[in-house]
């Protein structure tokens, strides 16, 4: 069989999974019922936190941070100083896209870790070539 290639998880495949009104819903449902290698920032876990918070209330925040605490094979990149000066180039190369610093710090996990796929629905993910899964 086959082994897998790592994909880049976004914050937009994490909503769209977990929120059924999302219209990607049943394609996420589908990429997680045998998910490949994930790699994500921290910054990623930090912004769904922050949006299952606001949009919906603590509980389904602290249920976020469970769900993503059961992924297998899902690496946590963390963010420290050095990534904050990688990912603050790319959001100066990109800033006529008002790039978030989350997503800026994926673009950078994505050449790091030469990912060749990104599960996110948001545009920016694809800026430097590396196509979604949508």
């Amino acid at each position: 069989m086959a082994r897998k290639t790592e994909c880049y998880l976004d914050t937009a495949a994490l909503i769209a999974f977990l929120d059924r009104s999302d219209s990607y819903h049943p394609l996420f449902r589908r990429l997680f019922s045998a998910p490949p290698p994930l790699a994500t920032s921290a910054l990623v876990i930090a912004e769904g936190h922050g949006w299952f918070l606001r949009r919906y209330d603590q509980q389904r925040a602290i249920q976020f941070l469970a769900f993503v605490d059961e992924l297998p094979r899902l690496a946590i990149e963390p963010f420290g100083t050095g990534d904050l000066a990688l990912a603050g180039a790319v959001a100066k190369k990109f800033m006529d896209q008002k790039l978030t610093l989350a997503d800026a710090h994926g673009l950078v996990i994505m050449k790091r870790r030469r990912i060749e796929i990104c599960w996110s629905t948001d545009r920016h993910m694809s800026l430097t070539g590396v196509p979604l899964v949508i």
